[in-house]
C-alpha cells in the first residue's frame, strides 16, 4: 500500500542572521550559485537532519521532542509552506494544515471572509465553501462574531475557528501543531471529538503536541526528534518512555549544576565564630532568599538526596523512598547540637519540616566527621519543584550552619493533583454511585 506520507533522507537548513557582514555574504553566496554551500557552519542553522519515515494511510503519527527539535519545522515542509534543503517529502492527498495560531487569517477583515480565503487555499470551491459554512461556524462556536475583524479575536477563537475550517475541508491528512494548547477544555474535547471521528474514517492526522498523554492516548505511532535528528520511532509509549528518561535526565544535569554553583557561592563563612558574638540570622526563616550562614562550629559539607539503590537523585517520582544525607564535620567537641531538615515548594510554602530536637534526640557527643540521614519510606510530595533547607544549630537556636535554597529537586507523577502532598488514600462509593477506572 502507498503510504499517506513519504519522508526521505529530509534536511533542512536555515541561515543565522547576524549584523556581522550580512548582505557581503548573501550577496557572495547568491553568486556563487548556491546559498548554504557558501555560508560557513556557524552562519547556518540545521533544523532537520536526514530525517526519513513513512506514515500509513489512516494512522496518526504523533511528533514529541523539546522546544527547538524541528517538530514544526517538519510539519511546515510537510505542508508546502517551506521547501527542503535536501531530501523528498511526498503526500499525495489533500493537506489541511493547522500549523501557526491565527495562520493564513488576515486581521484585518472579516472571520467570514477568512472563512472563504483558506478553504479557496485549501482546494475547495467558492460554493464548496458555502455549502459548508454554517457547519463551520457552528462547530468553531463563533456565529455572533463571524462577521468582526480577525484582529478583535482572542486566541482561543482564532484556534476555533483555524481548526474548524482545517477538518471541515475533508482532507486525506490533517496535520496540527500544538494549537490545541489554547482551547478552553470544552473545545478541546470537541476537538479531540473530532479527531477520533478522522481516525474512524480511516483519515490520516500528524500531531505535533508536547500532550504526552494525548500521545499515548490517541497515535498509532511517534517519532521522537532532538535537534534535528531522528532519536526514536515506534510505539508510543516506548518513545515517550525514552524522551521522559532523556528529559529527567537532562533536569537532574541542571539541577546539579545549579546545586553546585549556589553552594560554591556561599562556600566560606562569613559570620563571627564565636557564640559571644553570635550571627545575625535573616529576618524570616521563610524568605525564600538562597543563603547560607552560621559561625562553622559544625559544618554541613555534603548534602545529597539519595534514591532507593543509594544514588544520588534530583529528580524523583511521588510515592519513591527518599533519604536525605548530611555529612557533617565538627571543629572541636561539641555536646550540643540539633540537625534539621525542611522542604519547600516553589512558592515557598513549607510542605515539611523536623528536627532532632522537635523528635526527642538528645545530643551527647559530636567530634570530627560523621553523617546524619533522613529516611522517608515515601515521599508523597505532589509534581513541582522543590527545595531542601538544612541547618546544624544549638538548642536555643544558635546556627552553625544553615543552608537555605541551594538544594533543588523535582517531584514528577502520572497523577496531577494539586495541593502539596498526597496522603495515603481510596475511593469508596456506594452501589448507586457507578464509576469505572479509564483504561491505561
Amino acid at each position: 500500500m502507498t503510504p499517506a506520507i513519504r519522508v526521505s533522507d529530509l534536511t533542512k537548513v536555515y541561515r543565522r542572521y547576524s549584523h556581522r557582514k550580512q548582505f557581503r555574504t548573501v550577496k557572495s553566496a547568491l553568486l556563487g550559485g548556491n546559498l548554504f554551500k557558501e555560508l560557513k557552519p556557524d552562519e547556518v542553522f540545521t533544523a532537520l537532519s536526514g530525517v526519513t519515515f513513512n506514515v500509513r494511510q489512516g494512522a496518526t503519527f504523533a511528533v514529541i521532542g523539546r522546544n527547538g527539535s524541528g517538530k514544526s519545522t517538519l510539519l511546515k515542509v510537510m505542508a508546502g509552506i517551506t521547501r527542503p534543503s535536501s531530501g523528498e517529502v511526498v503526500v499525495p492527498g489533500r493537506i489541511s494544515a493547522l500549523i501557526e495560531l491565527g495562520a493564513g487569517f488576515h486581521p484585518e477583515i472579516s472571520g467570514r471572509e477568512n472563512v472563504f480565503i483558506n478553504g479557496i487555499m485549501l482546494g475547495l470551491s467558492k460554493q464548496e465553501i458555502r455549502d459548508r459554512f454554517d457547519e463551520i461556524v457552528e462547530f468553531a462556536e463563533l456565529k455572533e462574531f463571524i462577521d468582526a475583524p480577525v484582529k478583535t479575536y482572542s486566541s482561543g477563537m482564532y484556534m476555533r475557528l483555524g481548526f474548524s475550517v482545517a477538518i471541515h475541508v475533508n482532507p486525506d491528512v490533517l496535520l496540527i501543531d500544538e494549537v490545541l494548547a489554547v482551547g478552553d477544555e470544552g473545545f478541546v474535547h470537541k476537538c479531540l471529538d473530532k479527531l477520533s471521528e478522522f481516525r474512524r474514517r480511516n483519515k490520516t492526522i500528524v500531531l505535533v503536541t508536547h500532550s504526552l498523554g494525548l500521545v499515548e492516548k490517541l497515535a498509532d505511532e511517534a517519532l521522537w526528534l532532538d535537534r534535528g535528528k531522528t532519536q526514536l520511532r515506534g510505539d508510543p509509549k516506548k518513545v515517550v518512555d525514552a524522551y521522559l528518561a532523556q528529559v529527567a535526565t537532562r533536569e537532574e544535569q541542571a539541577l546539579a549544576a545549579a546545586e553546585a554553583q549556589a553552594v560554591a557561592q556561599f562556600q566560606k563563612p562569613s559570620q563571627p565564630q564565636h557564640p559571644a558574638d553570635p550571627p545575625v540570622e535573616p529576618y524570616s526563616a521563610f524568605a525564600r532568599e538562597k543563603g547560607r550562614w552560621g559561625s562553622r562550629e559544625i559544618e554541613i559539607v555534603e548534602v545529597d538526596l539519595l534514591g532507593a539503590d543509594g544514588a544520588t537523585k534530583h529528580v524523583f517520582r511521588s510515592g519513591e523512598p527518599v533519604t536525605i544525607r548530611l555529612a557533617v564535620r565538627a571543629s572541636g567537641t561539641l555536646s550540643d547540637f540539633v540537625f534539621g531538615v525542611a522542604l519547600f515548594n516553589a512558592d515557598g510554602v513549607c510542605c515539611y519540616g523536623t528536627n532532632t530536637h522537635i523528635e526527642e534526640w538528645l545530643p551527647e557527643k559530636l567530634s570530627g566527621s560523621g553523617e546524619v540521614r533522613v529516611v522517608i519510606d515515601r515521599l508523597d510530595l505532589i509534581e513541582g519543584s522543590y527545595t531542601l533547607d538544612v541547618a546544624a544549630h544549638q538548642r536555643d537556636g544558635y546556627p552553625f550552619d544553615y543552608h537555605r535554597s541551594l538544594h533543588a529537586f523535582r517531584m514528577t507523577s502520572e497523577t496531577k493533583d494539586v495541593g502539596i502532598f498526597r496522603p495515603a488514600h481510596r475511593w469508596e462509593f456506594s452501589p448507586t454511585v457507578v464509576l469505572r477506572r479509564r483504561e491505561p
